[in-house]
Order: C-alpha cells, then sequence, then structure tokens
C-alpha cells in the first residue's frame, strides 16, 4: 500500500489505557488537553503500519528546533525498536498534529552529529530517556527528525 492510500483521517489508536485517555484527549480538544502531559509537550505522530496497512497514531513527547520536531524511539527502554519507528524507516511520510495544527511530514533518523546536540535537549525536557538509554543497552536509542512537508 503506498502512504496515499492510506486512510490517515481514521487511524488506530494504542490499546485501552492511559496511553489512549491521552489520544482521545488530545483529538477530541484539539490539542487543549493532551498536548501538555506530565509538564512536556507532546504530539501525535500517525505512522503507516508497515505490516497492515493502516494507520497508526502513537502520543510522543517532543523538542523542536529551527521549526523541525525532534522524538526520541525509546520504547521506554526496550531491547527493540518500538513499532512506530520501524513503520517510520520503511515509510517516512507521516502525519504529526501539534496542539491543533495536523499537517504531513517527513520522518528521518538523525546523523550522529545531530543526535549529539537533540539528545542533551530531549533529555533536559524529559530526564527519564536517560533511564530508558541504559535499559535499552546495547540498542542505541534513535533519535527522530520531523520536517513539515512543502
Amino acid at each position: 500500500m503506498h502512504a496515499l492510500d492510506v486512510d490517515w483521517d481514521h487511524p488506530t489508536d494504542p490499546h485501552p489505557g492511559p496511553r489512549l485517555d491521552h489520544v482521545r484527549a488530545y483529538v477530541s480538544t484539539a490539542g487543549a488537553d493532551g498536548h501538555l502531559w506530565h509538564g512536556v509537550r507532546t504530539l501525535l505522530l500517525t505512522t503507516l503500519d508497515r505490516t497492515r496497512d493502516r494507520a497508526v497514531r502513537t502520543p510522543l513527547i517532543y523538542g523542536e528546533d529551527a521549526g523541525r520536531y525532534i522524538v526520541l524511539a525509546s520504547g521506554y527502554g526496550a531491547l527493540e525498536h518500538p513499532r512506530w519507528y520501524r513503520n517510520l524507516t520503511a515509510h517516512p511520510e507521516v502525519r504529526l498534529q501539534v496542539g491543533a495544527a495536523a499537517f504531513t511530514a517527513r520522518a528521518r533518523t538523525a546523523t550522529p552529529q545531530e543526535r549529539e546536540v537533540y539528545w542533551e535537549m530531549m533529555t533536559a525536557l524529559w530526564p527519564p530517556f536517560e533511564e530508558d538509554r541504559a535499559a535499552a543497552r546495547p540498542r542505541e536509542i534513535p533519535l527522530v527528525i520531523l520536517e513539515r512537508a512543502v
């Protein structure tokens, strides 16, 4: 399936629980409830599921620099990359909702130089990312840059 054929307006959301509650609040209030989560900004990333031909939505903590959005594929310190990251490596065209704004973006894994700069920014926003890095070893947690499509 090609990304243009995906029903981006009706993505699959997380399983029932706090993440689903977060996504539903975010969507139903256009980000007024949910953009800030535990004091940090979050966005909703929608990727094309590489195995099931459907759009999947995930809430993520983000940083921002020069109009680009930065996220970490920490997966809570899991030993393998989260599904959303594996999806966007197969299909880098994604949809973002940042607050009330929704738009198409292109995802890519940061270069080693970008990673060095942005890792510090992301752990300053959410210090538990350092715990995730220790738990995930030997896996290196990918840092992802999301740029609005033109």
